[in-house]
């Protein structure tokens, strides 16, 4: 009997917290909205939020009983940054990934985690990593971080991105040697159809939002040069199908063409990196309604571990940037989403909001913040099945995720250069983790 009385008190408390989040109201008044895609602000707006959601833009808006008041005062009231390429569980130098445990991963991703929040990201794709826990722990409030879209252990064949084995390790053929990222979950090396099908559906049953596989070469592997081509058309369609079948899609790492129109064609929905994608395959991703997950910042210096090797194929990459988005903009190829690729490296995590600055010499300001809230929550929102609601715009019926920023970004990125000073409100989900607002 006292075990009943226990529970069902419980079960009332758990309830009226559910309860009281929801109902939760604040009221933001006289602030200057970017609404996540337009290319000027609203002046003198409010906003109204009741739960997770906006309810109400005008105006005037008459404050309900009870409801928390913020006068803006003329701040720029934006979505939350939305990040489409981030690693949060990689914070740490290469040899600290190859000899750590998985507490520490977990630590070290939880201070990575707040640092992404007080920056402003209030949603992020994991790009690879097993982030499961991390979610877990910030969707319950134990951890401060941002909503996170966990793809996961990136997938990729022997030879492939995902493979780190040295020479000292044995073949796979003889033996099942696999590196630590391999046994802690963050990546999964498999060949052939059926191994793709169980790699695919145990990401799944983790709580995986969208799978990761890897289709061409990349700079922090080590057998495969950034022309190779990886996976073969079977294989990428068994990954799309099991993908499908789970109401989800698949995001493809690679930079060549011959991988991206090969990805294309077997059904992958968003292209992660491309730096050496040219104007006719750009047209073909365009033609086929496929997301190009792009970043800069992560070029421009050379992760810490990398070997010579490794840090070629990185100026190589940085290289083709140029071209890509030139190639972009002359075609109207505008389905470009926001992120950072940052690994091994905290003190860049410090700098996050870098990439907006990085990204001016082809984009405007506009642009910019568009990739980096309505686009970005446009192209997370294809995981249909884990969606919270519609993301990175201010709209009624959308969620939550709301910044004050002191200052108009629209006119001067330095200001989200340093958020501490300059981002006076953070919201995520309606629940309010920064309030400077005087």
């Amino acid at each position: 009997m006292k075990k009943l009385i226990l529970i069902t008190l419980l079960y009332c408390v758990a309830n009226h917290y559910v309860f009281s989040q929801e109902e939760q109201t604040v009221l933001i008044e006289n602030a200057n909205i970017f609404d996540g895609t337009a290319d000027t602000l609203a002046m003198g707006m409010s906003v109204l939020v009741k739960g997770n959601k906006i309810e109400k833009i005008a105006k005037k808006i008459k404050a309900p009983k009870g409801a928390q008041v913020i006068n803006a005062n003329g701040r720029t009231l934006s979505p939350g940054f939305i990040g489409t390429h981030e690693h949060l569980m990689f914070q740490m130098s290469a040899g600290e990934l190859l000899t750590s445990d998985t507490r520490y991963f977990a630590y070290v991703a939880t201070s990575t985690a707040k640092k992404y929040l007080y920056s402003g990201w209030t949603s992020v794709r994991d790009a690879a990593g097993n982030t499961f826990s991390l979610k877990t722990a910030i969707d319950k409030g134990i951890v401060e971080g941002p909503r996170i879209y966990a793809s996961g252990a990136m997938i990729s064949q022997s030879a492939g991105h995902a493979d780190h084995c040295l020479g000292s390790n044995h073949s796979s053929i003889i033996s099942e040697d696999h590196d630590i990222l391999v046994e802690y979950g963050d990546m999964a090396v498999v060949n052939g159809v059926p191994k793709v099908l169980e790699a695919v559906r145990e990401q799944l049953r983790f709580g995986a939002n969208q799978i990761k596989i890897a289709v061409g070469g990349g700079t922090g592997s080590y057998a495969d040069p950034l022309d190779v081509v990886e996976f073969t058309p079977e294989e990428i369609k068994a990954a799309v199908q099991a993908a499908g079948d789970y109401n989800t899609y698949v995001m493809a790492h690679v930079y060549n063409n011959d991988g991206i129109r090969r990805a294309i064609e077997c059904g992958v929905k968003s292209i992660e990196h491309a730096n050496l994608v040219d104007e006719e395959t750009l047209q073909l991703m365009k033609d086929n309604d496929v997301w190009l997950s792009a970043q800069v910042g992560v070029y421009t210096f050379i992760p810490h571990g990398y070997t010579e090797d490794q840090a070629n194929k990185h100026r190589q990459a940085y290289a083709g940037i140029d071209n890509m988005f030139k190639a972009a903009k002359k075609i109207g190829f505008d389905k470009i989403g926001f992120g950072t690729d940052i690994i091994t490296d905290p003190s860049r995590i410090d700098a996050l909001n870098d990439e907006f600055i990085f990204r001016q010499d082809w984009f405007t300001n506009a642009e910019i913040l568009q990739q980096a809230t309505s686009k970005s929550g446009e192209l997370l929102g294809m995981s249909h099945r884990f969606s919270p609601g519609k993301i990175g715009v201010i709209e009624e019926g959308a969620v939550a995720d709301i910044l004050l920023i002191d200052g108009n970004p629209l006119e001067d990125f330095k200001i989200l250069q340093d958020p501490e000073n300059n981002l006076h409100l953070i919201m995520k989900d309606g629940k309010i983790f920064k309030n400077l607002v005087k």
